[in-house]
């Protein structure tokens, strides 16, 4: 069924917000919104301002562009404190370099453009916004949480432009370098790992996470997952906050990718530790979607309620993403430093890639169309799940 056949159905239901953001969509618009996850309360979700948020799309770059590229997020307050916190420590820590944005999700960049009027580059745009504004060096910081496919399918694009400019540098994602196995646990990999959790116990009101596990609590972060090789990164995740001492801490996916952080898996796993209250928090780049839906929404196969069946006498919930976190945030400035000081390293160095394993792997994946055509309003999951470390 059509929204369009949906809304003259139900719109007397909706909440106000809704009805504005299906008014402001053209006729044509509202018949090419379609599909069974398409549905009016997810485009017109109240998801905060959006006039908070910098699209960092403008012209007069200079030589250095930071060009710092995200699978993307529709919720306003996320793609302002977890992304745009990303983007503004990166400014901070290097004046020097313009810093500008770009997401992969095209449907994400159609859907934020269309209800709020902001236009966001895609990877092409940004691309050729640099080249048209005469960059030399390009750096390019993903925001991915590591090396999945969107990751490799980003390099690939990148190889292919490179002769545009005078050197193009790419630097890690969040979580580093993907080690063989799961005993191959790296230094970012920990940061990470104590940085989440010491959030988490501090917002669940315990003053430490020892003080958490006597009052018999588990705290479970939920990735996206995927199937690609990269997905051992959650199970080397758990070995990180196993290595530290953090037995009440579980990782687990909205894809069940590895199989041991599905949710019945880690279920499990949490009663078979002995504990009874759970606080779920999203191990996300942004706390978007699937946070706010696969993971804290009300529906029977969301987390929460599938915690909640299974008898825990407490399941609480934090949104809030792993971007808007300043030891995050560091952990990307570390490692966009790191790339950037191979921009200028020597003449001949065309193409940087600072795992260079990823390089030229994959095929490109299209950019997609531009942002003022609206294909549908699918929940952006299914490019998540495949990319391992996408904004929701």
């Amino acid at each position: 069924m059509q929204i369009a056949q949906k809304v003259a159905e139900n719109m007397g239901k909706k909440p106000v917000y809704v009805k504005i953001a299906w008014g402001a969509l053209t006729e044509r618009q509202k018949q090419m919104v379609n599909g069974e996850n398409a549905d009016l309360d997810y485009f017109g979700r109240d998801t905060g301002d959006a006039g908070k948020d910098d699209p960092l799309n403008e012209d007069g770059i200079g030589e250095d562009e930071l060009l710092v590229v995200s699978f993307g997020t529709s919720f306003n307050d996320s793609r302002t404190k977890d992304i745009g916190g990303i983007e503004k420590a990166l400014q901070k820590a290097y004046p020097d370099w313009s810093v500008r944005r770009a997401f992969t999700s095209q449907i994400i960049i159609n859907h934020v453009q269309t209800r709020d009027g902001e236009k966001i580059d895609n990877m092409d745009q940004a691309i050729a916004r640099a080249a048209e504004n005469g960059v030399k060096n390009l750096l390019v910081q993903p925001t991915h949480l590591m090396h999945g496919a969107e990751y490799d399918e980003l390099i690939a694009l990148l190889d292919a432009v490179k002769d545009q400019f005078q050197s193009v540098s790419v630097a890690e994602p969040l979580l580093g370098e993907v080690g063989a196995d799961t005993s191959e646990i790296n230094d970012d990999q920990v940061a990470a790992a104590k940085a989440v959790t010491a959030q988490a116990v501090k917002e669940a009101g315990y003053g430490s996470l020892e003080e958490a596990a006597g009052d018999r609590t588990a705290f479970i972060f939920m990735g996206h997952g995927t199937s690609h090789v990269a997905n051992v990164t959650y199970s080397q995740m758990q070995a990180a906050m196993e290595d530290l001492g953090y037995e009440n801490v579980f990782i687990g996916t909205v894809a069940g990718k590895p199989e041991d952080t599905a949710c019945q898996a880690v279920i499990g796993k949490v009663l078979g530790a002995g504990y009874t209250r759970v606080v779920l928090r999203p191990l996300m780049v942004a706390g978007g979607d699937h946070a706010n839906n696969d993971m804290a929404g009300d529906d029977e196969d969301s987390w929460k309620s599938q915690f909640k069946a299974a008898g825990f006498e407490s399941v609480d919930c934090q949104i809030g993403g792993l971007g808007e976190l300043p030891d995050i945030q560091q952990i990307y400035v570390t490692h966009a430093g790191a790339a950037g000081a191979n921009c200028r390293r020597v003449q001949d160095l065309r193409f940087y890639v600072a795992h260079a394993g990823a390089a030229g792997a994959g095929e490109a994946a299209s950019a997609g169309t531009e942002g003022d055509e609206v294909p549908g309003y699918p929940r952006e999951t299914e490019a998540e799940a495949a990319g391992g470390g996408g904004s929701s």
